[in-house]
């Protein structure tokens, strides 16, 4: 279930969309699922502590699961309007996307991310998932994972912020970790993935060439093609 994939992959290729910001992501559902199958995308509420989160999901509930977080400036919608969570639930997994507490539709509440995802993840059933997480949200992940190890599948760090200030404790970060960075990131040096990458054995580094700090929403053909053969490795069961 450990992804021992090793090396550096950079691709030299044209941007697929040239859409760089949210305003543009409408344009995006263009990239459906090729299996020839809508998966239904349901919205849900789950209530911890009296505060109601709002989360995405579509897929079996029986099948392996994929936790998605998103950036400071996006939401759960970012990842429908992108057509991730149809790919997921098209590749034969249970797609999850929630909103942290004052993004999207998630309206501000005093709960830490760690206990939006340990109570998220217990109301649905999960054990244990892979985790997607850009940008800020990236941080959050890394931090959740040194805490409850025990819960993560997959790490798929995207530009994630907050490595230097965890640089002491990346190498307790597994080894199923993929880690995509933008070439031209300006908010998160790309020299933070070589870091991630040289202190997690075992770990691989997509660069997506000529791609800024979104860089998933800049290529998603690609974004996809990258998250589903890592999501075939740590899950050999789809």
């Amino acid at each position: 279930m450990l992804l021992t994939e090793q090396g550096i992959t950079n691709r030299r290729s044209k941007p697929l969309s040239p859409f760089n910001t949210p305003c543009h992501l409408s344009n995006f559902k263009q990239f459906l699922p090729t299996d020839g199958i809508m998966h239904s995308i349901q919205k849900k509420r789950i209530e911890i502590d009296g505060h109601s989160i709002n989360i995405l999901q579509a897929g079996a509930s029986s099948a392996p699961p994929v936790l998605l977080l998103h950036g400071k400036a996006f939401q759960a919608e970012t990842w429908r309007d992108l057509g991730t969570i149809e790919k997921i639930a098209a590749a034969g997994l249970f797609a999850i996307a929630l909103d942290l507490p004052g993004y999207g539709k998630s309206a501000q509440a005093p709960l830490s991310p760690e206990v939006v995802i340990n109570e998220t993840m217990h109301t649905l059933g999960i054990d244990k998932a892979i985790l997607i997480a850009p940008s800020m949200g990236g941080k959050i992940a890394m931090e959740y994972t040194f805490l409850h190890p025990q819960k993560i599948d997959g790490l798929v760090l995207i530009g994630p912020v907050g490595v230097e200030e965890n640089r002491q404790r990346l190498n307790e970060l597994p080894s199923s970790t993929l880690i995509i960075w933008g070439e031209n990131d300006q908010i998160s040096n790309p020299s933070n993935g070589v870091l991630l990458h040289e202190s997690i054995p075992g770990s691989k580094l997509v660069i997506f060439a000529g791609a800024k700090h979104p860089c998933y929403m800049e290529q998603p053909e690609f974004w996809h093609e990258t998250l589903l053969n890592f999501a075939k490795k740590v899950t050999p069961k789809i």
